[in-house]
């Protein structure tokens, strides 16, 4: 008997959209990804405060949201898998696996996540790699299957390592199409996308991922430019956004929720959120 999604997913989706503020990059092993997060209790203080629809978090720090006495704080989407693809140099062996594979949802029941997510990533010249996201995603499936948990699928197409200096997200419609549709083939709830370089295109994604698409942020940019590229996404038929070091590497993370919100739940075109960030 499968139980069903819907309770988890109406607690991450308001009114069909979500913000969901990714803080679990402390699992990646890239010492720039730490700076904005060093104090977590008082991350998830301000953050629960902004009010996204949820913070996105590993297991080892969900605590910090879940034990608060909030009946209305933002969901938790728990990170399972973590790998080393997000350093600069490329490293004799790329690996991603999951947390706990004997029993990967354990830590998410626990905590009563609203969603689960794991990493599908195509790396040039990196099979191997690819066939590890591959078997977590399937064996995750099958938990989430049993347990009611949506799966969110991250799939990541890079470009290779020495082009930007590190695994970058290519952007190219063509290959990020093909990778949601691998994710939608395996049975994703959610699928959480990276932007097409050109921001019209991205409606190919959401065609191809037939259940809710987010847009993932990747590193940090010129928050104007993120504003204006999220409202044009959400237009092409995103539901939202998984933005973490847009967020808390800025420094008024509070006002960049606000402005994020606008945009997802108010339809907020890029100059307006701009004006919302500048006035909050």
């Amino acid at each position: 008997m499968r139980i069903s999604t819907k309770a988890r997913m109406n607690r991450l989706f308001n009114q069909g959209g979500c913000l969901d503020v990714a803080v679990d990059h402390g699992v990646c092993n890239e010492p720039s990804f730490l700076v904005g997060l060093e104090d977590m209790p008082r991350v998830v203080d301000m953050l629960v405060k902004a009010r996204p629809d949820a913070i996105q978090m590993t297991y080892g720090q969900a605590d910090l949201l879940q034990s608060r006495p909030e009946r209305d704080k933002p969901a938790l989407v728990m990170r399972l898998d973590m790998g080393n693809p997000y350093n600069s140099v490329r490293h004799r062996v790329m690996w991603c696996e999951l947390q706990n594979y004997e029993e990967p949802l354990i830590g998410a029941l626990e905590l009563d996540a609203a969603c689960v997510v794991v990493n599908l990533f195509m790396l040039p010249d990196e099979p191997d790699l690819f066939r590890q996201c591959v078997r977590n995603i399937a064996r995750v499936r099958a938990d989430c299957h049993r347990y009611g948990m949506p799966l969110m699928i991250e799939p990541l197409v890079m470009l290779p390592n020495d082009v930007r200096g590190g695994y970058q997200v290519d952007g190219n419609a063509e290959k990020i199409v093909t990778l949601v549709r691998v994710a939608a083939e395996m049975g994703a709830d959610i699928i959480k996308a990276d932007p097409t370089e050109n921001p019209e295109d991205f409606h190919r994604v959401v065609e191809a991922a037939r259940v809710p698409v987010l847009v993932r942020g990747g590193g940090k940019e010129d928050l104007k430019t993120v504003l204006e590229r999220s409202a044009v996404l959400m237009r092409q038929g995103a539901k939202g956004m998984v933005y973490g070091r847009n967020v808390y590497q800025h420094p008024n993370p509070s006002s960049v929720v606000r402005a994020l919100m606008a945009i997802v739940h108010d339809g907020a075109g890029g100059e307006e959120a701009w004006d919302i960030y500048n006035r909050a």
